[in-house]
């Protein structure tokens, strides 16, 4: 791990991304709330204008740019691992099960699976969120519904080659029940590569909760979600660039450090999900 710089960087992007979510409340100079319309679109410290008081600036209504962005690095976090953990629970039963029995039951997974590879994502998620209204739950919920396949497919293959090798074999023989092998045998044997596609499904559900969000169907205002800084912020660009700068840039280099992490991980574990 510390030959990768791959590794190294996504870690420290990451972690410090994830530590800023935790603390927020703790560092955020300012209520990420609280208005001040006197001070709407101060620029950031270092340009003309700006002041130590807002190391960011403002927005439009004048909430300070800095605290909004802590406040926001929790949210993405929030939304990425909740829709990890729930798509991943969902793909991994599916693709387990389907490679794990094999017959009929894997007919049925991989029937499961080519159907929702065939329901475009985006526009789902957009029909749910325009009937149902825009809600913090309720795009952790879609996402977590719709980002399962990926992690079906690869536990249904390495399973499907894990359930032939001896140790497995030798599982059965010693008279382990059906629950004691896949709990015991197949499950710790494939949670590397599920490793490897949570932290690209990671990425993924928040880029998606940001583009929710700058279509105005995602986390609802005034929750300072990224996508939604920069939503809010698109009016103003090219009069005060930092409004959309700043959240882009930092939704840039998260997204950045969760795919480093990823292609270090999938290096490192020799883990190959093309199959």
């Amino acid at each position: 791990m510390l030959r990768n710089a791959g590794f190294l960087v996504g870690a420290a992007i990451v972690g410090l991304v994830l530590l800023v979510a935790i603390v927020a409340p703790w560092i955020a100079p300012y209520d990420p709330f609280a208005i001040d319309l006197n001070r709407r679109l101060v620029p950031p410290m270092w340009m003309e204008g700006g002041t130590p008081a807002n190391l960011l600036g403002t927005d439009q209504l004048g909430r300070d740019y800095l605290s909004r962005l802590i406040y926001g690095a929790r949210i993405s976090m929030i939304i990425g691992i909740a829709t990890v953990i729930t798509s991943g629970i969902i793909g991994t039963v599916i693709g387990v099960l389907g490679g794990f029995y094999g017959g009929r039951v894997d007919d049925v997974v991989m029937f499961l699976i080519t159907a929702r590879l065939s329901i475009p994502v985006v526009l789902v998620a957009l029909a749910v969120a325009g009937l149902m209204g825009s809600s913090f739950i309720l795009v952790i919920l879609v996402l977590g519904l719709l980002l399962w396949d990926r992690f079906a497919v690869v536990a249904r293959s390495t399973t499907m080659q894990i359930r032939t090798l001896d140790y497995v074999s030798a599982a059965w023989c010693s008279g382990c029940s059906q629950a004691s092998v896949l709990l015991r045998e197949v499950l710790p044997n494939i949670a590397t590569h599920l490793a490897v596609v949570a932290t690209l499904e990671m990425a993924l559900a928040i880029l998606l909760e940001a583009a929710l969000s700058f279509l105005g169907l995602g986390v609802p205002a005034p929750l300072p979600s990224w996508g939604l800084m920069i939503a809010e912020a698109k009016e103003y660009m090219f009069f005060t660039p930092w409004v959309i700068l700043v959240p882009g840039v930092a939704l840039f280099v998260l997204v950045l450090g969760v795919n480093l992490l990823g292609d270090a991980l999938r290096d490192m574990l020799g883990t190959d999900l093309s199959r």
